[in-house]
């Protein structure tokens, strides 16, 4: 095979063109990449022509890999993951825990678990430079498989093979009742009695609804219970008095304002609680210094929240 120079060739072209992909959107693309839709555009095109391939069926509603652009685009993702994995195994020789680190969290777990989290990592890691990433566990894990992000903070397991997993901390369920619900005030609350039409629940994707419906044994049929958006939704729907809801230990700080609406009862049942862990590639040369990572966070365990061990 003759030799083909690659200097036509950039991986952030290949950036580009997965993005487009991903989204299917030159748009959104373009604001994902941080470039002018314009200017990706302009790359794309310039891709194709070195290539002598048309990677994408274009029209006005429609954005679409041509048969041709699905091979090319597989490959250009393997390309990228060869080259991230490139940077991590040189970064691992830096020293641990030093330059940029991508960590993403689940948005259950995020705005209450980070906030106190920060200020400790700046004193102990002092060379770590952080970028944050919220999303749903299935889109972490993607970004996970696909090199685009570290590490990441879900609740356990972990849903693949490919990733490791090191267990953080386990944190109750709290049942949370408007004051003047039923419940509100039985002496006794189990789980048993919660499989109720007015259980709230957050919208699918969320790892929180999976929960709840795995440990509420008769919750009515799909269809029937009232969808929050967001933890901070499901909390305002019940001091609405719309219904109740189970709600992770960590997310009831700083709630003063919520005192005369809601009334939080504890779950006498082992499996009412989440356990959450650092996960990342098994593959990852850096895979101790992300234990030894774990092993710190576990040591810094939010107040009533059990240490794995």
């Amino acid at each position: 095979m003759s030799y083909v120079p690659l200097s036509g060739l950039s991986l952030r072209d290949i950036e580009y063109v997965v993005a487009v992909d991903d989204l299917r959107n030159f748009s959104r693309a373009a604001e994902r990449c941080g470039v002018s839709q314009a200017g990706l555009s302009e790359q794309v095109r310039k891709l194709e022509q070195l290539l002598d391939v048309t990677l994408f069926e274009r029209s006005r509603r429609h954005v679409a890999p041509t048969p041709d652009g699905e091979r090319l685009l597989a490959l250009g993702r393997e390309v990228l993951a060869a080259a991230r994995n490139l940077l991590e195994v040189a970064r691992a020789h830096t020293g641990p825990m030093e330059g940029p680190l991508r960590l993403g969290v689940i948005p259950t777990l995020g705005p209450y678990y980070i906030p106190g989290l920060l200020p400790r990592l700046r004193e102990h890691y002092p060379s770590l430079s952080l970028r944050l990433r919220e999303n749903m566990t299935d889109t972490l894990v993607h970004a996970l498989r696909n090199s685009e992000l570290d590490v990441a903070l879900m609740a356990l397991p972990a849903p693949s093979d490919a990733l490791e997993c090191a267990p953080l901390f386990e944190e109750s369920f709290l049942a949370v009742f408007p004051s003047t619900h039923e419940l509100a005030h039985k002496p006794k609350l189990s789980l048993s009695q919660l499989g109720r039409p007015d259980l709230l629940l957050l919208e699918d994707g969320h790892c929180l609804r999976d929960q709840a419906l795995s440990i509420c044994p008769t919750v009515p049929r799909q269809g029937e219970q009232r969808l929050a958006s967001s933890l901070e939704m499901l909390w305002y729907m019940i001091g609405a008095g719309e219904g109740f809801s189970l709600i992770p230990q960590i997310a009831l700080r700083n709630r003063a304002d919520f005192e005369d609406l809601i009334t939080v009862r504890t779950l006498p049942e082992p499996e009412a609680r989440r356990t959450i862990g650092l996960i990342w590639r098994a593959s990852d040369p850096r895979a101790q210094v992300f234990r030894e990572f774990a092993a710190y966070l576990r040591s810094i365990t939010p107040e009533h929240c059990h240490t794995c061990s």
